[in-house]
């Protein structure tokens, strides 16, 4: 049987080796039999036991790069050969909250598959499918011409696409996309709108959400952070601390402040 392998990516501050970690917990649960969990990362700091850290591949990116808009490093998970690796790869962005079956994202064939953002975040039902990579699905090493085709024209693909996705996107065909109930948006499906969420807290995922998307402001921790009375940016005026993702946080061995 080929690797089962979860990818993550941890760089510079932003994300703390909580998230990692709470991600792996929360993927340990989810996943029945065995798998891989690797973070590629310039910092292993923190990292529990059970946690593969490896270095990030290197597709030409000057430091200064790593951090202009979009998460180019990502592209270093397409690396022709990423340490030797064999299987089929979930790679899953640290701001994820896991809440259901993971087997089911192995399961599904396709060459790649992401979330349509378009209908799975409800902003143009019925239009032109947009892809978010924030959890994608391909198979190690075959997608290597978009890293190697990134490292040959830098300049002209970092003027051309604002993120590593539209890149993604524009260079790869035939992409599937996770159906839309799989991965919901906290933004779009569960803070309360602008006014009705000074009073009342955000919903629950709902059954059958298997991964929770955090997209933007706020991230999960924010959610959980006593230090932040709002949590949200104007005119949402999202506030205190959300149980629900506290117990998250703390049952997959994440800390609180």
């Amino acid at each position: 049987m080929a690797d089962r392998i979860i990818l993550s990516l941890k760089y510079g501050t932003r994300y703390p080796a909580d998230y990692v970690n709470v991600l792996f917990n929360a993927c340990r649960k989810a996943m029945r039999g065995a798998f891989r969990f690797v973070c590629l990362t310039d910092d292993a700091t923190g990292l529990l036991p059970g946690i593969e850290p490896l270095p990030i591949p290197d597709v030409g990116l000057t430091p200064e790069e790593w951090y202009r808009g979009g998460i180019w490093p990502k592209l270093g998970i397409y690396d022709p050969h990423l340490h030797g690796l064999t299987g089929r790869c979930l790679f899953i962005d640290l701001d994820m909250v896991v809440v259901g079956d993971l087997d089911a994202f192995f399961d599904r064939p396709g060459t790649f598959i992401g979330i349509n953002e378009t209908s799975a975040w409800g902003r143009e039902p019925g239009g032109k499918p947009k892809l978010c990579s924030a959890i994608i699905a391909f198979d190690a090493g075959a997608l290597g011409h978009l890293a190697t085709g990134f490292a040959a024209n830098k300049a002209q693909i970092l003027g051309r696409y604002r993120t590593e996705q539209d890149y993604t996107a524009a260079t790869l065909d035939g992409i599937s996309y996770w159906p839309d109930d799989w991965v919901i948006s906290f933004k779009r499906k569960l803070r309360q709108p602008p006014g009705l969420d000074l009073f009342l807290p955000p919903k629950a995922p709902p059954p059958g959400t298997k991964v929770l998307a955090f997209h933007g402001i706020p991230r999960p921790i924010d959610l959980i952070d006593r230090k932040k009375l709002f949590w949200d940016r104007f005119p949402h005026m999202g506030h205190g601390r959300v149980p629900w993702m506290a117990r998250y946080w703390l049952e997959n061995g994440g800390t609180l402040t």
